[in-house]
């Protein structure tokens, strides 16, 4: 491990920073950066006391990939002078569903209403009720009106995704928000999902050419899970079936697997994968 980093101005004992808790919307990057930079750590320094790239660190503080495996953050979580389980705790909430954290959101929000509620309750009924304070958190606990029905989502058509080899991809940032042409898809509400069109044979039999293929970043990623995967350090793409596995050093590989046994998989280092977006649903035209 280098020495030539200090805890911070004048040298002296290490100290922890304190971050046990995340503020809401606040990713893994955000820490991570916020963090290095009260450290006065370059991303090189960094990436080196942490064993990855400096352009895959890079991409995790700008919100480019998902967060990185565990054992990366707690190797983070120690270059950092974190206290244990700060960035493994935030890349849970991170990669939790949309639905569980509105419902966390929700019910944080729920307490502070019934919290204040108890609060007016011990003191003067008539001022709050002429306030108008007392309707609005009994409104609040106890809401009369439904869920409002769900509309379709509509979700970004990107350039096409090679199922055969990977190919490079640079007209769109990622997560994917803007594009020439939406594709309409029920029962989804991701903000950052986006779709592409398969080109390539390497995922039959289960895709064909063509089809229109929805992905979904904040879906957690499982080994087993047909992925679209962005490649260091070409920013590469393709879409394949991923596994994740690990070598006889016990280093954590991603094994890239084509569908059609004609082709081969591609094992690579997880710090060499910038990105993995499972897929969530397939469009086909029928002709």
């Amino acid at each position: 491990m280098p020495s030539d980093l200090s805890p911070g101005e004048g040298g002296g004992g290490v100290i922890m920073i304190e971050r046990s808790s995340t503020e809401p919307g606040q990713t893994v990057g955000d820490l991570i950066h916020d963090a290095r930079r009260a450290r006065r750590m370059t991303l090189e320094q960094l990436a080196e006391r942490a064993g990855c790239s400096k352009s895959y660190l890079s991409a995790v503080e700008n919100s480019r990939c998902g967060p990185p495996s565990e054992a990366l953050l707690r190797r983070l979580e120690e270059a950092l002078f974190l206290k244990p389980e700060t960035l493994v705790r935030a890349a849970g909430w991170e990669e939790a569903s949309p639905v569980i954290r509105r419902e966390l959101g929700t019910l944080r929000e729920d307490r502070a209403a019934a919290r204040r509620l108890a609060e007016l309750l011990a003191g003067s009924l008539d001022d709050a009720y002429r306030s108008g304070e007392l309707r609005r958190l009994i409104e609040r606990l106890s809401p009369a009106s439904p869920e409002p029905v769900a509309l379709p989502f509509e979700v970004p058509l990107i350039n096409r995704v090679a199922a055969g080899y990977p190919r490079e991809f640079t007209d769109l940032a990622y997560p994917a928000r803007v594009a020439d042409e939406y594709v309409r898809c029920p029962d989804l509400a991701d903000p950052d999902a986006f779709a592409a069109r398969v080109v390539g044979d390497s995922m039959l039999p289960d895709y064909r050419e063509g089809d229109v293929v929805v992905f979904s970043p904040a879906r957690s990623v499982r080994s087993g899970a047909d992925c679209f995967a962005r490649i260091e350090p070409d920013h590469e793409t393709t879409f394949k079936r991923v596994y994740l596995e690990t070598d006889a050093a016990g280093r954590e590989m991603i094994r890239l697997q084509p569908l059609n046994p004609s082709y081969p998989p591609r094992v690579l280092a997880r710090e060499h994968v910038a990105g993995l977006y499972p897929a969530v649903s397939v469009m086909r035209s029928i002709v």
